[in-house]
């Protein structure tokens, strides 16, 4: 099947066929659909490189995450994924695992396929490469890092309202040392929520032993040996908050490995919110991030320049979003 088959079944010219496809203003509401609708009937797959010649847009966004193995970002995906197909993009996903190299190979991926703009769900981008990006006139979003400029948009989470949620809801149930499992420190993300727990801990007076603070991976196996040095260091938290959920439940298997009950003698409480939170045993108290409000932010920010001239965009805009707090079996009264 070919463009001239759909054009006779949609009664139109070839170019009006090519112009529908390549999205073209020029064609008008009715026509196009009628012309979808032929591509419809008769099964006909455009050439996506031809087309990508013809109209100067690939139809491809880059979706750039650190971890694919924490669910969180599985989710992420999705949820941009889904919208992206929606309005006729597809997406090419790239994973860095937290690796500054392996970031440098996820770039060239994008502009080598040439990509019509990059959502950087990391807080490891590299200025160097922004600036690569740039000169390319790839318009990007990111998450966590960065500022608004021409084609360049950002969102930005309040990480210290979550963590202000948690340590509010367990000191109103009592505990005064509570344990902080940070994510890796390079990472800015982390960086925010280790400050918000500092913050919450000078404000309240709480224990300031310094064994109760450790640096995790964000990482299941990283909370279970952050876990395990906090009880080695002979500090006896009553509760303990993971920078993300992955780190409070390998938390939660270094308690139980102890003969400890939670939230008997410890409380625990993620970040993030991932769907496994409300199957561990038992449901893990959380704080929530709006995954979908995320994904959506990150496509409209990408979307909605892409017919502007590549030489004068005008700034991007910053997307606040906010966390809510999820309150399940992980937490109770401070022991005794």
């Amino acid at each position: 099947m070919n463009i001239k088959a759909v054009a006779q079944r949609a009664n139109v010219s070839t170019a009006t066929v090519s112009r529908t496809i390549n999205e073209s203003v020029k064609v008008s509401p009715r026509t196009a659909e009628r012309v979808r609708r032929a591509i419809a009937d008769l099964h006909f797959y455009p050439n996506t490189n031809a087309r990508a010649l013809g109209s100067g847009r690939s139809s491809l966004y880059g979706l750039i995450i650190s971890d694919i193995t924490n669910p969180f970002f599985p989710e992420l995906v999705k949820s941009f994924e889904d919208i992206a197909v929606a309005h006729g993009q597809e997406v090419l996903i790239a994973n860095t695992n937290y690796d500054p190299e392996r970031m440098k190979h996820c770039v060239t991926r994008m502009l080598q396929r040439k990509v019509d703009g990059v959502a950087v769900m990391t807080s490891e981008m590299d200025d160097k490469l922004i600036e690569v990006f740039s000169r390319r006139g790839v318009p990007l979003v990111f998450l966590d890092t960065g500022k608004p400029g021409p084609g360049m948009s950002c969102i930005r989470i309040d990480y210290s309202a979550g963590v202000e949620m948690a340590m509010h809801h367990l000191t109103s149930l009592g505990h005064h040392r509570i344990a902080f499992i940070s994510g890796p420190l390079r990472l800015a993300s982390a960086r925010m929520r280790h400050r918000a727990y500092m913050a919450s801990t000078l404000r309240d007076h709480l224990d300031a032993n310094p064994n109760l603070i450790q640096e995790g991976t964000h990482g299941v196996e990283g909370g279970k040996a952050a876990m395990e040095r906090i009880f080695a260091s002979g500090a006896r938290p009553t509760a303990v908050l993971g920078s993300n959920d992955l780190t409070a439940i390998g938390a939660m298997g270094a308690i139980f490995d102890r003969g400890l009950r939670i939230p008997q003698d410890i409380s625990v409480i993620g970040y993030d919110d991932i769907q496994l939170c409300a199957y561990t045993i038992p449901p893990l108290t959380t704080v929530s991030l709006p995954r979908i409000e995320i994904a959506n932010a990150a496509f409209r920010a990408l979307f909605n320049i892409r017919d502007t001239d590549a030489n004068n965009r005008p700034d991007g805009q910053e997307h606040p979003l906010h966390p809510t707090f999820v309150i399940r079996k992980s937490t109770g009264p401070a022991p005794r």
